[in-house]
Parts: C-alpha cells; sequence; structure tokens
C-alpha cells in the first residue's frame, strides 16, 4: 500500500489512502470528525501534517507534505516500511 501510494501522482491520491499511510506512520491523527486530520511527527519544530479533503482527494500540496515527512522519518529514525 505505501509503495503504490508514494508511486501515484500527487494531484491522484484519495484523501481516505492519505489517512491510511498517515496512520501508518504518524500514528492516529488527533482530529478526526471533520474535513482536517492532524498528525504529530516525532521533531522540532512545526510537528504536525495537517491534511484535508477535497472533493474526496487530497490536496497536492499536503501529500508532497506528508511524502516530504515520511522521507525526514526514515532518515531521522531509521524506521523501516
Amino acid at each position: 500500500m505505501v509503495k503504490l501510494f508514494m508511486s501515484q501522482s500527487t494531484r491522484d491520491v484519495r484523501f481516505d489512502d492519505l489517512c491510511i499511510v498517515c496512520n501508518h506512520f504518524f500514528g492516529v491523527s488527533r482530529q478526526s470528525e471533520s474535513s482536517h486530520r492532524i498528525y504529530k511527527t516525532p521533531w522540532q519544530g512545526d510537528p504536525r501534517i495537517n491534511i484535508q479533503t477535497h472533493k474526496g482527494k487530497a490536496k497536492a500540496y499536503q501529500v508532497e507534505q506528508v511524502l516530504l515527512a515520511i522521507k525526514r522519518l526514515e532518515v531521522d529514525h531509521d524506521f523501516k516500511k
């Protein structure tokens, strides 16, 4: 699932799929009853991943932010896929 997600275009990602990936890497979101989901990251600075749905799709710039956060997580914490 994660490899499939990472190979997709950032403009063609379903919001529900992005939530599954974020849950896997960052744990359960703090907010889940609205169009926004907020995930905590383990590093200092802006420790949040904030995603939202738009007509069932994830916003492309937020998908890119998630991908960058996953890469950072893998480098900083030697996270295994």
